[in-house]
């Protein structure tokens, strides 16, 4: 497995190397919502249909962890991102633009702990270890830890690196409770055959979107996107998004929407109130 890994690294790492020499090749960097294996089985396939749809070549390319992956992008080794982690006053100067995103229920920040816990109240929670994605995870982490310091309920933050291995952690008994979103832990719990009990749910968010750069020329921008709210109108597509679906844990089939910044203001008044140390 160990091998896999390292191999499934290196072939990512050199997909982005060989972007130089292949000027017409754009990378894409969607957060890494899962491992790194489970992540590049949800959207290989996916890009490899946008690429052959739109003319414009997309490559994968997602760090070792979800903060792994964002620094790429504000390093600016990214044209097409799929994210949450861009709305930030600071973030949002960047000039990113919103295209698309998946059409799902609202989501959900979330605080939980194993079905059969001994907890059943956030206070039970304070001096205790709890499991986060990571610190770029804005409805699993930033949402939940918010609420946590706002109610007085000073935990032990532990970063998993991603979800699933939150979730593993605190399956393991390491920790007492995990961050997430509801879409993640219905997922896990689905797949894994888990029973969560949440302490706590956030308002609804926007699913992630789909983002170019600023840099991204305007007729690739329209092709690529065109690709992706097309995928559910074509049977290949919406074979290949069921696929998707049922290897993330997904409980529907779903599809790429346009979408646009404005549907992304509640991730922005958020800001305007967060402790400075999540904004």
């Amino acid at each position: 497995m160990l091998r896999f890994l390292f191999g499934c690294i290196a072939a990512i790492s050199f997909a982005a190397n060989g972007f130089a020499e292949e000027s017409s090749t754009y990378r894409f960097s969607p957060v890494n919502q899962w491992d790194i294996n489970r992540t590049a089985a949800y959207w290989n396939p996916i890009i490899n249909y946008v690429s052959e749809k739109s003319g414009v070549k997309l490559q994968l390319k997602i760090g070792r962890t979800s903060a792994d992956t964002t620094s790429y992008v504000l390093a600016k080794e990214v044209e097409f991102v799929f994210t949450n982690h861009l709305f930030s006053p600071e973030r949002d100067k960047l000039g990113w633009k919103v295209f698309g995103r998946r059409q799902t229920s609202a989501v959900h920040g979330q605080i939980a702990v194993p079905a059969d816990s001994p907890i059943t109240r956030l206070e039970q929670l304070k001096g205790e270890e709890m499991a986060f994605a990571g610190p770029e995870a804005f409805i699993g982490y930033k949402v939940p830890y918010a609420h946590l310091l706002a109610k007085g309920v000073d935990v032990k933050v532990v970063f998993g690196g991603n979800q699933n291995a939150a979730f593993a952690q605190m399956f393991a008994g390491k920790v007492k409770a995990v961050g997430s979103n509801s879409q993640l832990i219905e997922g896990y719990a689905a797949r894994e055959k888990k029973a969560f009990r949440v302490l706590w749910s956030s308002e609804g968010y926007h699913d992630l979107a789909l983002m170019a750069s600023a840099r991204v020329p305007e007729k690739d921008l329209k092709a690529v996107a065109a690709a992706f709210h097309g995928m559910v109108q074509d049977a290949r597509g919406r074979e290949i998004l069921h696929q998707a679906s049922l290897s993330a844990g997904l409980s529907d089939d779903v599809y790429f929407i346009p979408s646009s910044n404005a549907d992304y203001a509640s991730y922005r008044k958020f800001y305007q109130s967060a402790p400075a140390a999540l904004r």
